[in-house]
């Protein structure tokens, strides 16, 4: 990662001197007098130097700029030792995503979605498929070396991990359901130690600590080149901090006759930033500040976001995530860069999110119009088009009789009888692989000649 260039400090009479010293130029400075460009963007100094006239001095079109976003920052908490104020300002970039986020992730929109598919179980399958993309790519996002199809394929199997990185991915994704279990919970220590324990635990316990919080100040963040970008907080009176974060967390921030509202969505990217922060653990603290992002969107009533991977952009672009609580960092604890950033990345998750729905739709409707015409239909059950249906859009390619007992909600005989079904109608194949029975599509040409009338 590029070291950052912090902003020079902010000039209390800005405008006075560029009145008194550069009148000529006032007009070039005055438009500059905005919390975000022309295109939307929250600039951090680091890029908004390169980004202005040539013949305008940098430190002076800051200030201008600076005193914009002063008007309009908004404090937060407190954050660190010594205690530092944090704060933030809506910009457009959060404007969308939370419009995003009311419209398309709650939990009743979910259910929306899910009615107006005829066979719901088919997009439920679906869904259940989607859970595992946050596990994997979190891990992918720390480092473990692995494919999503090699990650999905040991979630699917439950196959016993073997090396670190199988271990991270099994341990991510029991993270994810222990945030998803305590969705009903206030915020306590406890939780968040048991999360990071389920989380981490036989990856290799010497260097994590599972469930315990740091005691010393060995921790730091460096970037690729082993450079300190981060040293967090002191590990004295670590505990006593989180309780008072803890407090603001489980505060209600949504009322909206109240001057502190915040929207769930945002308040989460922020408890995403908190962990990041203190870092609180030795190690592990990126899956634990991530698992409470989901956790409280849950709380919340934001259901959707259990299957909507954020880590999958995050990992695309992990020098900007980095930059991101850098630029927060470098000045004064504005947050306004964290979340921007975060809320691009969640604008862009929730879109594919909504694609792949109507990729689902679209393949559902084509699907069931050639089960029509082959004669196929009548031979299937509900539950042997929903698994052939998914099999065809490609969102799976194997299948065993416990990954369908789980996505189904059937019993182990019914999901073996599905199966077995499909390969005794000329549709699926299976191979034993270990003393399981693994279960795949044929080839799809075979399958419409076969089938034609």
């Amino acid at each position: 990662m590029s070291i950052i260039k912090s902003p020079p400090p902010t000039n209390l009479n800005v405008f006075k001197d560029i009145i008194e010293k550069h009148p000529e130029k006032a007009g070039a400075y005055l438009a500059l007098n905005h919390c975000v460009d022309s295109k939307g963007r929250y600039l951090h100094f680091d890029k908004l130097r390169f980004r202005i006239p040539s013949d305008l001095d940098p430190a002076l079109a800051w200030s201008v700029v600076k005193h914009a976003r002063l008007r309009q920052l908004t404090h937060v908490l407190l954050l660190g030792e010594p205690p530092k104020g944090c704060s933030f300002l809506y910009t457009p970039t959060m404007h969308i995503a939370i419009s995003a986020c009311d419209q398309h992730t709650t939990t009743a929109a979910l259910e929306w979605m899910c009615s107006k598919i005829g066979e719901s179980k088919h997009l439920q399958y679906l869904l259940n498929d989607l859970i595992e993309d946050e596990a994997i790519s979190s891990s992918q996002l720390e480092g473990a070396a692995t494919t999503t199809k090699a990650a999905k394929d040991l979630l699917k199997r439950k196959k016993g991990p073997r090396t670190p990185d199988e271990k991270m991915i099994i341990g991510n994704f029991k993270m994810m359901n222990h945030a998803w279990d305590f969705r009903d919970h206030d915020l306590t220590l406890d939780i968040i130690s048991d999360l990071h324990q389920v989380g981490v635990e036989g990856i290799n316990d010497e260097a994590y600590r599972p469930g315990e919080f740091r005691n010393d100040d060995k921790v730091i963040v460096v970037d690729s080149n082993g450079e300190i970008v981060h040293q967090p907080p002191p590990a004295k009176n670590l505990e006593n901090r989180l309780k008072l974060v803890i407090d603001w967390i489980n505060t209600n921030h949504t009322d909206i006759k109240s001057q502190s509202y915040i929207h769930p969505m945002v308040k989460a990217i922020i408890i995403h930033f908190i962990i990041g922060y203190e870092h609180p653990f030795n190690d592990g603290n990126g899956r634990v500040a991530r698992s409470l992002f989901y956790w409280y969107l849950f709380k919340s009533g934001f259901g959707a976001f259990r299957y909507i991977a954020i880590s999958t952009l995050l990992k695309i672009a992990p020098i900007q995530y980095g930059k991101s609580y850098l630029y927060t960092e470098t000045d004064d604890m504005d947050l306004t860069y964290f979340i921007d950033y975060q809320c691009r990345v969640i604008a862009r998750a929730i879109g594919q999110f909504r694609a792949t729905y109507q990729a689902t739709v679209e393949g559902m409707e084509k699907f069931n119009a050639f089960l029509y015409q082959s004669g196929l239909y009548g031979k299937l059950s509900e539950k042997q088009r929903v698994v052939f249906n998914v099999a065809r859009s490609g969102k799976a390619e194997d299948f065993t009789i416990t990954n369908v007992k789980e996505n189904l909600g059937c019993a182990y005989n019914t999901a073996a009888n599905v199966l077995n079904g499909l390969v005794d109608l000329k549709l699926f194949e299976k191979i034993k692989i270990g003393n399981e029975w693994v279960f795949s599509m044929i080839d799809t040409n075979k399958i419409i000649s076969g089938w034609k009338k």
